[in-house]
């Protein structure tokens, strides 16, 4: 189990407002308590570097005095991405722990696990990190922002560029067997319509497959001369060396939850990876062409102090970063009415905010019709020692 330590002190402030209303549980004059879930064991414990993250950057928060004269008191437990323990911690976070809210939940399993009790509960559950297009509909999830592209719209991006790419070409996708992978095959039959199985052929695994390497096998007897990977880390790591093996060398669109170098292309190795090709929203920590950027050097600081030894080049760590810096930023925005309606409201209400260290041009915008932290990417290309972007800003509608 991790847990971010107890707030033991905290500043004394002057008069507030809404702080101790009946509609503000986990908030008092010093502290605002607020809830993580992550999978820091397990089958996808690779991104669960970006909880770890998170804490950090909420330690730093605590450092500078807090947000307001409250300190934040961050509580996250390990689901070891599984649905029940995620369904177990949410249960302890609202009932004993009495959270203020949940943020940054980890997952798309567990986020469908724990979706309905926290509704009910009346939780907001802020910052999601699913991309599952389901998460989106407002009106079914009226308690809920998202902090990941929506799989779809990375779907449609990459099943738009194969169309112009490689027109002719038979594509292949491996995807996870659960929203997360179903997700980018629904993208490829949105965007190719009556072409899709004529054109694509899709095989799954599941989380708890021990490799994909027939799989990977299949997919190349296809003749397919892309593969889209739409999984985890461990997974896609397996893929591309399993690709590289049996001299399979299609253009592979990896996405986002695996676009880490890290924790993908470091184990699937980096020469067998030249070429792949991924969205993001956010600089490579590694490319030189940062190293004057001050959100960049912040970062590499922040790094240094809160989190030395880490692996810098494992992008979930800046990820976990930059959510930090969206939890501060949520509360800063709702000043001292921290209610959970307001909380919420709040969490709708991002106009333009510009994180140091995404990459030019990518603004987080949320309305009450959208409640989508990030709708943009750009594209890029793994040279074998960088990321080389190589697209304008695009989203789901982008030709």
């Amino acid at each position: 189990m991790f847990r971010a330590p107890v707030i033991a002190s905290a500043l004394a402030v002057s008069l507030m407002s809404g702080a101790f209303a009946a509609d503000a549980p986990g908030v008092t004059v010093t502290e605002i308590k607020v809830g993580g879930i992550f999978p820091f064991s397990g089958p996808a414990s690779s991104i669960g570097q970006v909880g770890k993250a998170v804490m950090a950057y909420v330690q730093s928060i605590n450092d500078r005095g807090g947000i307001n004269g409250r300190k934040i008191n961050y509580i996250a437990y390990d689901d070891a991405y599984s649905p029940p323990k995620s369904v177990e911690h949410a249960r302890r976070l609202v009932e004993s722990d009495e959270v203020s809210f949940i943020f940054s939940e980890l997952g798309t399993p567990g986020n469908s696990a724990t979706a309905k009790y926290l509704m009910a509960k009346k939780v907001p559950t802020v910052g999601i990190v699913s991309g599952s297009n389901k998460f989106t509909d407002v009106a079914n999830y009226p308690l809920t922002t998202t902090s990941l592209v929506s799989f779809d719209t990375e779907g449609r991006i990459y099943a738009k560029y194969l169309t112009k790419a490689l027109p002719n070409a038979k594509y292949a996708i491996l995807y996870q067997n659960d929203d997360l992978g179903k997700d980018y095959v629904n993208a490829f039959k949105s965007i190719l319509k009556a072409d899709f199985d004529k054109k694509v052929v899709a095989i799954s695994y599941e989380i708890s497959d021990p490799t994909v390497d027939s799989q990977i096998v299949s997919l190349k007897s296809s003749g397919a001369e892309a593969l889209v990977i739409g999984g985890t880390p461990k997974f896609a790591a397996q893929a591309i060396r399993r690709a590289a093996e049996i001299g399979w060398k299609p253009t592979i669109l990896l996405n986002y939850p695996s676009g880490s170098v890290g924790a993908t292309l470091k184990p699937a190795g980096l020469e067998a990876s030249t070429g792949v090709i991924s969205g993001t929203m956010m600089m490579d920590p590694t490319d030189s062409q940062w190293d004057n950027n001050e959100g960049m050097k912040n970062f590499r600081a922040f790094i240094g102090k809160y989190m030395p030894g880490v692996d810098i080049s494992d992008n979930n760590y800046l990820f976990g970063y930059m959510q930090g810096m969206l939890l501060e930023h949520l509360i800063q925005q709702c000043g001292n009415d921290l209610s959970r309606e307001n909380i919420i409201t709040q969490a709708r209400s991002f106009r333009d905010v510009a994180l140091p260290t995404a990459l030019p041009g990518i603004l987080v915008n949320t309305s009450d019709k959208i409640d989508m932290n990030f709708t943009q990417m750009r594209l890029q290309r793994w040279t074998g020692t960088h990321w080389d972007q190589f697209s304008e800003v695009l989203d789901g509608a982008s030709e």
